[in-house]
């Protein structure tokens, strides 16, 4: 998994590549925690799945968890270039239900101001 990260205004932008699994969940908590803890501007965190070709259900909850975390301050997360099948895995998971699926990151940027 690589994952790159970028903080535009109060939006932690997250752009991941690879097999979100349980052998990266850790990986990807901490990393995302460190960059929440880093720079407490941050209200919301943009997901960029484009490049994940898989998602299991550890993955799944380090998503969860972050959401969690940055829902108690009144941010969002949102989820762009997800896959067909990972889109199809967040979509029975219900997370597309508490997260906002964005056309592209501009877009997701916007929804943050």
């Amino acid at each position: 998994m690589i994952i790159q990260t970028d903080v535009k205004g109060d939006a932690l932008l997250a752009r991941l590549s690879g097999e979100l699994d349980l052998a990266v969940a850790d990986y990807l908590r901490n990393t995302l925690d460190k960059e929440l803890d880093d720079n407490i501007t941050i209200k919301n965190i943009i997901i960029n799945l484009s490049e994940v070709s898989y998602i299991d259900s550890s993955g799944l909850g380090v998503l969860l968890g972050r959401y969690r975390k940055i829902s108690r301050g009144g941010g969002k997360i949102f989820i762009v270039g997800a896959t067909a099948g990972v889109r199809k895995i967040l979509e029975i998971s219900g997370l597309l239900n508490i997260m906002k699926e964005c056309p592209d990151e501009m877009f997701a940027l916007d929804l943050t101001v």
